[in-house]
């Protein structure tokens, strides 16, 4: 028996709109990083895009568990000496918390030109509303993520 690949022609992409609300963030992320890579799919293959579109709505009431919001920093480097700089999460938290949700999230699919693309087809929102109506969205049901 032979192994089936997906063509990019057979592949059908759904949109779907998760509530971080209450949700922990590592659980929501594998969750959001499963269902871009496609790995809900039968026909998931790793070195084919086979994902849906994800839209995170509610990302600033998204749970950091224990201490990891002071504790946990995020960094990022300019590229020069001593460029290097460290955000904590709680500032994080407060100042913009859907960069937050897309980095934990960017840290769970590939890091190539597969993970980029599969990224491009990640909509982070802090507020409950998003401008995807268009798209026809399908709420996901996060009952079986457990809550922070």
């Amino acid at each position: 028996m032979r192994t089936y690949t997906p063509k990019a022609g057979e592949i059908t992409r759904e949109w779907r709109v998760i509530d971080a609300e209450g949700l922990a963030l590592g659980r929501l992320a594998t969750v959001v990083a499963s269902l871009l890579r496609g790995k809900h799919r039968p026909f998931f293959a790793p070195h084919v895009d086979t994902g849906d579109y994800v839209i995170v709505v509610n990302a600033d009431k998204v749970v950091v568990t224990a201490n990891k919001a002071s504790q946990k920093f995020a960094y990022r480097h300019s590229g020069y000496p001593g460029g290097l700089r460290a955000t904590s999460w709680q500032t994080l938290m407060n100042e913009d918390p859907a960069t937050l949700v897309f980095d934990a999230v960017k840290g769970m699919v590939p890091h190539n030109r597969l993970g980029r693309a599969q990224m491009g087809k990640l909509f982070v929102y802090t507020g409950a509303d998003h401008p995807h109506a268009a798209q026809q969205p399908v709420p996901y049901d996060t009952s079986a993520i457990r809550r922070g």
